[in-house]
């Protein structure tokens, strides 16, 4: 993190990123002293509610992030940026959208845990539009300009106020992950799955040391005292309860209950009761620590692409595994009506023979299991994203693969990423097909 002091100093001259959170109320117009340079600004975690008329100057400007500040709209001279392509204004007070506001070469928009009610026709002017991050807002609808773009991959609007998604929305042809849970619309989840979940009194577990934390909570390794049966080590999550970029992480912990058993899922052992806070949380297997993540999250750079190791290859054998037991428990969730939303790379744990486990349902949402229009649009929609985790697995793929079955292959991967959603396969052709290969 740079300082305000160091700034006005003139310590930082030529740097390409600048991170300031110190209490600002008013944007240093010192940070012009870096216009030549400066591509990335973080403002997040000030008392900002405005930004100088004049932020155009930042002519090599390309991300900004203003999170965690005190802005009621977003600012018009944000739209005058000319080379900004990556927005983030989450947790703020934003109630206005103007279509002004929106910069020429928009790629990735954060607006996520606002107040926001109504988005400008403008968005869909936006050609480059791939991310855009709506949820824990106040939405009833999309602008019907949205249908124009094309690129759009990722959109979140979980925890708003939609009634419907309009068909359009489910014909876009590159969109992939697709968030809404928690609205209106959304089919609730299974009651009965949910009152029937063991309930591990919170005094009944004994939490050892933290496994990991994301943005809907905290893992940590725990033993699992049960009198008569010996001790088990298990997973403990507790959630924060706060919104996130996905939604809200009860909403996660449904859908993880309503998942049911697979092979290829973390099995839940039963919701937490009794704790001292009401803190809400699962007792989980404890997944072996020869597992670890297939990729990174997706960078600034690649957006909606996650990020692979340099040097990571796959056999043929544990490619194939990989994407046969990803297909399977997609095919087992589209069954019990979910819809992962956030099926990539970064959420698959794998170990060297191939075994993996499909993880983080913060971004699931429940559909009807009856067929319709809607219910095989959303499923297709993830089709796309296993096409392109199936593209990058064969792209590493270093040996034991014949030049016949590549082809069959490449041939899935672009059956399932073709851009008409409703001709792309369902996922129990897509597991039978594996299994002929």
């Amino acid at each position: 993190m740079d300082t305000l002091a160091q700034l006005r100093a003139g310590q930082l001259a030529g740097s390409t990123r600048l991170d300031l959170a110190c209490g600002l109320s008013e944007f240093p117009r010192e940070i012009f002293d870096l216009a030549d340079s400066l591509e990335v600004l973080n403002l997040s975690g000030n008392a900002l509610s405005q930004l100088p008329d004049d932020l155009h100057r930042l002519t090599r400007l390309r991300v900004l992030f203003c999170s965690d500040n005190l802005f009621t709209e977003l600012p018009a001279c944000v739209g005058q940026c000319r080379s900004l392509s990556m927005v983030g204004f989450k947790a703020n007070r934003i109630a206005q959208v103007p279509g002004a506001a929106l910069p020429p070469l928009l790629r990735w928009l954060i607006l996520t845990d606002n107040c926001i009610s109504e988005l400008p026709q403008e968005l869909g002017e936006r050609p480059h539009l791939q991310k855009l991050m709506l949820a824990g807002n106040q939405l009833q609808r999309l602008p019907d300009s949205l249908q124009n773009c094309h690129q759009l991959e990722l959109i979140r609007v979980a925890a708003n106020q939609l009634t419907e998604l309009p068909e359009w929305l489910l014909t876009l042809p590159s969109l992939t992950w697709l968030a809404y849970a928690g609205n209106p619309l959304e089919t609730e989840a299974d009651s009965a799955v949910l009152e029937s979940t063991a309930t591990i009194p919170w005094p009944a577990l004994r939490l050892e040391q933290q496994l990991g934390e994301g943005a809907s909570g905290v893992i940590h390794r725990a033993s699992w005292i049960r009198p008569g049966s010996g001790d088990l080590q298990v997973a403990v999550k507790l959630y924060k309860g706060e919104m996130t970029s996905d939604g809200s992480p009860l909403h996660e912990m449904n859908a993880c209950i309503t998942a049911g058993r697979h092979p290829h899922l973390i099995r839940v052992e039963g919701r937490i009761g009794d704790h001292p806070q009401g803190q809400a949380g699962l007792v989980m297997e404890l997944v072996e620590p020869n597992f670890r993540n297939l990729a990174g999250l997706p960078s600034l750079a690649s957006c909606s692409r996650d990020v692979y190791a340099d040097d990571i290859r796959f056999s043929a054998e544990v490619a194939l595994s990989i994407a046969a037991a990803i297909a399977s428990v997609a095919d087992h969730l589209h069954r019990q009506g979910i819809t992962h939303g956030d099926l990539y790379g970064h959420n698959i744990l794998y170990n060297d023979r191939g075994d993996c486990l499909l993880g983080d349902f913060g971004a699931a949402s429940f559909h009807a299991t009856a067929d319709s229009f809607e219910s095989r649009a959303l499923q297709r929609l993830e089709v796309r994203a296993f096409g392109i985790l199936l593209g990058e697995l064969l792209e590493r793929v270093h040996s034991g693969l014949t030049v016949e079955r590549r082809r069959q292959l490449e041939d899935l991967h672009l059956r399932c990423c073709q851009p008409q959603v409703m001709e792309r396969p369902g996922f129990s052709e897509i597991v039978q097909a594996l299994q002929d290969l």
